[in-house]
């Protein structure tokens, strides 16, 4: 979506999952990066369009547990941030 009038610096970027409050849900818009992290991060079902629920983190912040796609799916923070997502 393009804003008439707004140049790139005045739409703020899209929040990642591991800006998203435990408890939350949002819907993932983007895997960024071409290695074998983001791609298995797409073949553990975290596709664009999908709804994934913050369940937990562990006492440290890592990792970051999720449900997704009805079940438990525990990530990197730093995964997490490759994670494009909606609220």
């Amino acid at each position: 979506m393009k804003l008439q009038g707004a140049s790139p610096r005045d739409v703020p970027p899209m929040p990642s999952l591991d800006s998203i409050p435990v408890g939350s849900s949002a819907r993932v818009t983007e895997v960024t990066g071409a290695d074998a992290t983001s791609l298995r991060l797409l073949e553990m079902g975290l596709t664009p369009g999908v709804e994934v629920q913050i369940v937990g983190t562990a006492p440290l912040g890592c990792p970051v547990e999720l449900l997704v796609r009805g079940y438990h799916l525990s990530i990197r923070r730093n995964e997490a941030a490759r994670i494009a997502v909606s609220a």
